[in-house]
Order: C-alpha cells, then sequence, then structure tokens
C-alpha cells in the first residue's frame, strides 16, 4: 500500500475514534478530552498497537515500519499543540484575570508551587535526577486544564458563584505562571548542567527581549489584520493568523530560548486584544479541533505505553496521590488565607485538580525534547486521565451540600457555547 493512502487510512481512524470517544465520554458526564485519550491508549502498544497492523507496516520487503508513521504523527501532533495554545491564549481575558485579584492570584500560586515541590521530591525520591527530569516532573504536575472545570461548573450551574469565579481566575493565572515555569525548566535544562551567574543572565536576557519585542509587535497586529482583510485573497485573515502564530512559536525557541508553546501563547493573548477576535476564533477553531488537536490526544495514546512502567508502578500511583493532594491543598490554602470560606476553599481546591491538556502537551513536550524517558511520559499520561476522571465528580460531591440547603437557590450561568467543545 503507497505511504500516502496509509497516511490517509491512519488520520481517518485516528480522527474518528476521537470524536465517538468523546462523545461517548461526554455521555457518562466526563470531558471528551478522557474519551480521546482512551482511545489513544487502546489504539497504542498498550493494548492494540495499530501501527504494528499490516496495514500500517506495508509488503514485506518494502523497508517499511510503524516508525515511518510514528514521526508524521508526532510532526501534526506538535502542529496541534502550539494551535491548541494559541486557542488558550485567544481565550485568556486579561481584564478579567485583574478583576479576580488576590485571592484568585495566590490560589494560583499556591497551585504551583506545592505541585512542582511535591513532583520534584515524588521523582528524586524514585530515583530519578533532579536536573532534569525531577523538575520536570514537577513542572508537568503544576498544570491546571480550565476547560473540564469550567464545563463542570456550568453543568452544576455555579459558574457564576464566588468559588467559581475564583477557580476560573486561579486557573487561567495558574496556565500563565505553569508557562513560565515550564520556559525556566527548558531554558536552564539547555544549559547542560551548568549554572552559573552568566550563563543564567544570558537565558533570562534572551527571554526579556523575546517577551519585549513580542509584545511591541504584537502592538501592530490590528493594522496587520485590517491588512490581511482587504486584500483579495480566500481566508486571508486566518491565513495571515496562522502565519504569525507559527512564527512566534519558532522564534520563542529559536530565538527566545523557550518552549515554542510559550510563543503561541502569547501570540493568542496579543490577538484577543484585537477587534478580530472572534473571526480568528471562528476560523482557527474547527481546523484545530475537527483534525489535529484529535491527532495529539491520540498520539499522546500511541507513544504511551503502560507496558513500559515496569518498576515506575510505584513512582506512577504516587504522582496520582501528589498531583491530586498537592493541587487541592495548594489552591484551597492560598484561597483560605485570602479570606475564603473554609468550604468555599475546598471547592476551589478540587476545581483545580484536573491537569488535562495543559498537563499533556508539557509531558508531550518533555518526551520529545528527550526532558523526560519513555516510563516517566507513560506515568504522567495516566495522572492525567486519573486526575481528568476524579475531578468531576469531586466538584459535584463538593457542591452537594450548597445545592441540598432549603431555600438554596443554584446561581444561573449565562446560556452560550459548550466550554469543552471538541
Amino acid at each position: 500500500m503507497p505511504h500516502a493512502v496509509q497516511v490517509l487510512l491512519l488520520l481517518g481512524l485516528i480522527v474518528a475514534s476521537a470524536k465517538v470517544a468523546g462523545a461517548v465520554s461526554n455521555r457518562f458526564g466526563q470531558p471528551a478530552v478522557f474519551g480521546e485519550l482512551l482511545v489513544g491508549l487502546l489504539l497504542g502498544p498498550t493494548l492494540l498497537d495499530v501501527l504494528a497492523w499490516p496495514v500500517f507496516i506495508g509488503p514485506a520487503g518494502d523497508g517499511r515500519s510503524p516508525s515511518t508513521l510514528l514521526p508524521l504523527v508526532r510532526d501534526l501532533s506538535q502542529i496541534g499543540v502550539v494551535l491548541l495554545m494559541f486557542i488558550a491564549g485567544l481565550e485568556t481575558n486579561l481584564g478579567e484575570m485583574r478583576r479576580m485579584g488576590h485571592v484568585a492570584f495566590w490560589a494560583a500560586v499556591g497551585g504551583v508551587a506545592l505541585p512542582f515541590a511535591g513532583g520534584a521530591a515524588v521523582a528524586v525520591w524514585c530515583g530519578l535526577p533532579l536536573a532534569w527530569e525531577g523538575l520536570f516532573v514537577g513542572a508537568i504536575l503544576t498544570a491546571t486544564s480550565v476547560s473540564i472545570s469550567a464545563q463542570t461548573l456550568m453543568e452544576l450551574g455555579v459558574l457564576r458563584s464566588r468559588e467559581g469565579t475564583v477557580i476560573l481566575g486561579a486557573a487561567i493565572i495558574d496556565d500563565v505562571i505553569g508557562i513560565l515555569v515550564l520556559s525556566f525548566v527548558v531554558a536552564f535544562a539547555r544549559m547542560n548542567g551548568r549554572v552559573d551567574f552568566a550563563s543564567t543572565g544570558w537565558v533570562l536576557g534572551r527571554m526579556i527581549v523575546f517577551f519585549a519585542l513580542a509584545i511591541l509587535l504584537g502592538g501592530a497586529f490590528g493594522a496587520v489584520g485590517r491588512w490581511a482583510e482587504r486584500i483579495r485573497v480566500s481566508q486571508g485573515l486566518v491565513a495571515m493568523v496562522l502565519a504569525v502564530v507559527f512564527l512566534y512559536a519558532w522564534s520563542s525557541e529559536a530565538l527566545g530560548g523557550v518552549a515554542a508553546i510559550t510563543g503561541a501563547y502569547l501570540a493568542g493573548v496579543l490577538f484577543a486584544r484585537t477587534p478580530f477576535k472572534s473571526r480568528i476564533d471562528a476560523g482557527i477553531h474547527p481546523l484545530t479541533y475537527s483534525m489535529f488537536v484529535p491527532v495529539f490526544f491520540v498520539g499522546i495514546g500511541l507513544e504511551a505505553d503502560a507496558r513500559h512502567l515496569g518498576g515506575r508502578i510505584l513512582f506512577t500511583l504516587l504522582l496520582v496521590v501528589v498531583a491530586i493532594v498537592t493541587k487541592a491543598l495548594g489552591c484551597g490554602i492560598g484561597a483560605r488565607l485570602l479570606g475564603l470560606t473554609r468550604r468555599e476553599s475546598v471547592r476551589v481546591g478540587v476545581g483545580m485538580i484536573s491537569r488535562g491538556e495543559v498537563g499533556l502537551i508539557v509531558a508531550g513536550y518533555g518526551l520529545a525534547h528527550g526532558l523526560i524517558d519513555a516510563d516517566v511520559f507513560s506515568a504522567s499520561v495516566l495522572m492525567v486521565l486519573a486526575t481528568t476522571l476524579v475531578t468531576p465528580p469531586l466538584l459535584r460531591l463538593a457542591f452537594s451540600p450548597r445545592a441540598s440547603r432549603p431555600g438554596h437557590v443554584v446561581e444561573e450561568t449565562v446560556a452560550g457555547p459548550p466550554v469543552n467543545d471538541r
């Protein structure tokens, strides 16, 4: 079978299975990302290992192996990561973040600091070196999935409650801090363990210059968008935005020394301030979620092999427990210290547990750049699955006493499109 035909068959299988699994997952009250991850594990080497099937290997003697398709899936997954982080930036409301105030900020800080320290400690205790696998495991645990918690809060009718507002604000800030943590870990890892003032200053200097130039150029995005709309070419605005996103992603890594997803996220934040935000989202969103994001999530499963865990079973179990406990405690304590009641703080902590797509993005980046091994990556995927699975029922449990009080009326949310629109 020709290689191009194999690619078409594989992409058709991945996209169709991802959407069916996402629909089934939603049917059972779970976010679509959980089903997409699960079907990836089903298709991957953990169970079915579809890339080893004869239809994807080719006839004997042609020199083709499953590895010829896996690099393609990885490349498409990386595009999906960049677009996904761009959309996350596009949906970041800086004004809303400021309005949340100190409660959301310190809840987010606690939800980053404690999981980062806990993840690094578990990694070191299980025999991994602190630099750089231990630090990167800590970076993976800092993430929080906004979409999963927001969808559950909307279903419970408490999105506009005090706790819901803090959860969403803290999750946004958490993602920003988490991306900065990832960027610093990646940047210092590239120094090959040589930490000195000169090299540290060089790393920080490159980052500062990149962010300054990127933000400065972002001020011209409105004018560039108006020009793209005037030229006589189909989808000129969307094409221009894609070009800018890819250039920002490239320059953040090649010039700024930080992760490519940081540049994509920053481009999203800057485009969100232009009058074209809704039209950009209408063009980028279908492209991203119809193909590239399903390939990314299913591709995670195609690379994660639970059979690689071997002696990492204890590490995986500890990682799951630490991921849940440290995020709930860190965010809950931060909210409690800034004035929320004990019950409200517990709800905030529970609402921040899920790692979702952000944790997968960080783990996938670490595997692709050699910062973590396959067994640590597989353990991280299972951790993401576990935290994604437990968050909706725990949130329902945390809010149930309030909803069941006599005379209590649950606050209504504004009708709109599903938060977890996949």
